[in-house]
């Protein structure tokens, strides 16, 4: 059996820590996940939607990021039509990660910021103009978005991990003689 060319160049597996950090990943994500879609049967019907789409796709962007210590994150499956077997470029998928924990950790950040010095009283709603004011939640909500913080640092390290194995993956090896 001989390797392919894709199959050499993704030959680094990745460090241990990385996996670790990407399981994390979901598991960060799914408190506030589970809050928001435990709403949804509990609020009324106008904003279920828009917390069971939010649950959905922080969930699916955290489970995306499983791709970055596992094969299917280097090589489309084979049983994907027209595109199975083709290694996906490492350069825009690290830009990407990097771009999405850069801007979880800038939320973050805006977050506790704006929380300590008001810099905005209330922010935009976006379900409707006559949503009411609501007050500032207290620990019993924020218990279950407090994991989110470390979201962002972690697509970003296991990111770097990812863009390392690539860059070694494609830079010549010398063998000495």
């Amino acid at each position: 059996m001989s390797l392919t060319d894709s199959d050499r160049a993704w030959a680094a597996a990745p460090s241990p820590w990385a996996v670790w950090a990407a399981y994390a990943v979901p598991l960060c994500v799914l408190p506030s996940a589970d809050w928001r879609l435990s709403l949804v049967f509990t609020e009324d019907a106008a904003t279920a939607w828009y917390l069971a789409l939010l649950s959905v796709l922080s969930m699916g962007l955290a489970l995306s990021t499983l791709g970055l210590v596992h094969r299917w994150g280097q090589q489309v499956p084979r049983w994907v039509p027209l595109l199975g077997g083709r290694s996906i470029p490492a350069r825009p998928v690290v830009l990407t990660a990097l771009a999405g924990g850069s801007l979880l950790v800038a939320i973050c950040l805006y977050g506790f910021l704006n929380s300590r010095f008001h810099f905005v009283e209330r922010g935009w709603v976006g379900i409707g103009r006559d949503e009411p004011a609501h007050p500032a939640p207290g620990w019993e909500v924020l218990r279950y978005y407090a994991p989110l913080v470390v979201w962002g640092p972690l697509v970003m390290a296991v990111a770097a991990n990812y863009g390392r194995r690539a860059t070694q993956a494609r830079s010549p090896r010398t063998c000495p003689r």
